[in-house]
């Protein structure tokens, strides 16, 4: 069943209808000039084109088509669930869960657990499918937040974009970093010849990630880190490249089954980001996982 929408300009500022509709029902502008050219646009009464401006007093219908079935399906797969209500959903991941459908991992995704939990969710770009803001490594616990409509999708990207969320994570590294504190700059991009890693490489696109050491062990140290930008694997790469890298990590540290750790010891704790509806700030925390913790305590115990 379609959704319809209808607009009356009530001012004499004179704008383009695709960028007046990507403003109103906060959805991209490429997704607007499709809705005109397919029909789904009327000014008064009539079909237009993207470039058409807007005048006092016209009158504009918009129909949505019927959100498409994308061929995901919904699996009964527990979520812990932080917050949610009609227009986001706050998580915290397990670690061993993909989020989104790819090769080698078509279903027990995190999107698939959603779709199931969230049988009415509205749908992005006109598919049936939960928007996924930002993403978690397959074996990096955490917080995340998961849009259940467009209009919430492009409000949260557009703050991801512009560096307004707040993204804080704990990571377990070998090694003590100096100074103590810092930040780390270094452009990310693919590696040249190992294409599943990243690098720190000179055409890399530009990485910013602030750390803190929150604890001190004998070959260990606990890293509380803010990312500034997003970039794929940012945090493992950044602290690999300066010497410190993430205990049991077996990509970028050569890691893999220290400390008796069967992932990369990274959990994302806290997440803040401006409401889409209401635009207030919101902030959440998800509790360190129980495999870090465990180690964590045995550390302790060797101090």
């Amino acid at each position: 069943m379609e959704t319809t929408f209808n607009f009356k300009i009530s001012n004499n500022i004179k704008e383009r209808i695709d960028v007046f509709l990507s403003r109103e029902l906060s959805i991209t502008r490429n997704r607007a000039q499709q809705l005109i050219k397919s029909g789904c646009v009327l000014i008064n009464s009539r079909e237009s084109k993207p470039s058409a401006i807007t005048r006092w007093n016209d009158n504009i219908y918009v129909a949505l088509p019927e959100i498409k079935e994308v061929g995901l399906i919904p699996q009964e797969i527990s979520l812990d669930i932080i917050f949610q209500d009609d227009h986001l959903m706050v998580i915290n991941k397990p670690p061993g869960l993909v989020v989104h459908p790819a090769r080698g991992h078509q279903d027990s995704t995190v999107v698939n657990a959603v779709l199931f939990h969230c049988p009415q969710m509205k749908g992005i770009n006109n598919e049936l499918r939960p928007g996924i803001v930002h993403r978690l490594d397959k074996d990096t616990s955490g917080i995340m937040v998961i849009a259940k409509d467009e209009k919430s999708h492009n409000f949260l990207a557009s703050q991801i974009k512009n560096r307004k969320i707040l993204k804080e994570y704990l990571a377990l590294v070998r090694g003590i970093p100096a100074p103590e504190e810092g930040t780390i700059i270094a452009p990310i991009g693919r590696h040249p010849v190992y294409r599943k890693k990243m690098t720190v490489i000179e055409s890399g696109r530009e990485a910013v990630t602030c750390y803190k050491i929150e604890k001190k062990f004998n070959l260990y140290s606990l890293l509380k880190l803010k990312l500034i930008t997003g970039r794929t694997h940012q945090i493992r790469v950044h602290l690999s490249y300066k010497g410190y890298p993430i205990a049991g990590d077996p990509l970028y540290g050569k890691q893999k089954g220290v400390l008796g750790l069967k992932r990369q010891a990274l959990h994302a704790t806290k997440l803040g980001f401006i409401h889409p509806l209401t635009e207030k700030w919101m902030e959440f925390s998800a509790p360190l996982a129980e495999d870090i913790k465990k180690v964590l305590d045995e550390l302790e115990r060797e101090l």
